[in-house]
């Protein structure tokens, strides 16, 4: 191992130091892609038409791998039959297909996501009090 004097030049202290940083700011970016795709489906909770054709279809956002990479999938279930024959797009007999969005659900998931978020934020700011302590030492 390469040596300056005493010390070795790796690993780096101050680079062992932003560890936490990094852990937070990317638990930070997941959470906001949960909220993004959690937002998207409280907006489009009554969209009946869609460019792909039929209702919306409730977007859900997936942690892969050690939870830094996400991936946003279509839920595939049926929303509800609302009967409503005025409506632009019901069907023969008076039925329009809602969107398969619950906003009591998105609701409780968005507060989760807004909460977790709120921990890395806090974690971030612990950590950065730390390091900003131990380089005054």
């Amino acid at each position: 191992m390469p040596r300056i004097g005493d010390y070795p030049i790796w690993p780096r202290p101050l680079r062992s130091l932003l560890g936490p940083l990094g852990t937070s700011a990317a638990g930070m970016s997941v959470q906001q892609q949960f909220i993004e795709a959690i937002s998207a489906n409280i907006a489009n909770a009554e969209t009946t038409r869609t460019a792909e054709g039929g209702p919306y279809r409730r977007q859900i956002a997936v942690a892969e791998g050690d939870n830094t990479q996400v991936r946003v999938v279509s839920d595939k279930t049926q929303g509800r039959l609302v009967y409503d024959p005025g409506h632009p797009d019901a069907d023969d007999k008076g039925y329009v297909r809602m969107p398969n969005v619950d906003i009591a659900s998105e609701t409780v998931d968005l507060m989760i996501a807004r909460r977790m978020h709120e921990a890395n934020a806090t974690v971030f700011q612990a950590a950065k009090g730390m390091l900003r302590r131990a380089l005054e030492i």
